[in-house]
Order: C-alpha cells, then structure tokens, then sequence
C-alpha cells in the first residue's frame, strides 16, 4: 500500500508534529454502530501501534491498522485544503475522506 502526501499537507502537519512523531492512519468505527461504518483519521502518535503495518509514503512514518487495510485503496494521497481548513483523502478511484480529522494521540499535553 501506498500513500502520498502533497506539499500542502506536509506544510500542514508538520506544524502539528514534534521531532520523532508518526502518524496512525486509522479506520476509526468508535461509535459508528459496526465495523463498516467506520471512517478514516490521522492520528499523531509517538510510536508504531501494536498490530500495524508501515506504509510506503514520500514523507514521515504512516502506520495502518492491519486488519483495516480492507477499508483502503492500493494507492491513496493525502491533501490539505486552506479553503477548507481539512485535510483529504483520497485515491485515483474515489474520495476516501473530504474532511480527514487529525488527533494528537500522545499523552503529553500537546494539541493538534
């Protein structure tokens, strides 16, 4: 799998990371009612999770859940649009997430 961030979200998230962060690209199905109704975020992590893969990226380290890779394309990117104040998902086949939701998941205060 693989996944490419363009300059405007590599802008944008670096401006949200510290020196060591990774990113967990997560199928996040908290309150969605079953496993297929998940939706996608990026989550700012400080360590490979337990149960993932690591991505193919052109920039930081981007883990995925193994058992959500079902839920993505082969090759998807990751944009971030000022108007918008999003970032976006998305692959050549479809629009993965129009608004992809970004959480500091490291338990040291900072905000993302």
């Amino acid at each position: 799998m693989k996944l490419e961030w363009t300059e405007r979200a590599i802008e944008k998230i670096k401006s949200k990371m510290q020196e060591g962060d990774s990113v967990l690209l997560k199928y996040d199905t908290e309150g969605c009612g079953c496993v297929v109704s998940g939706v996608s975020a990026l989550w700012i992590v400080d360590e490979e999770p337990r149960g993932t893969v690591q991505l193919e990226t052109n920039f930081l380290p981007v883990y995925m859940e193994k058992t959500k890779m079902v839920f993505f394309d082969e090759q998807m990117t990751i944009d971030f649009k000022k108007e918008h104040h999003t970032f976006q998902l998305k692959s050549p086949n479809q629009m993965l997430n129009p608004h992809l939701r970004l959480e500091n998941k490291i338990k040291t205060g900072k905000d993302a």
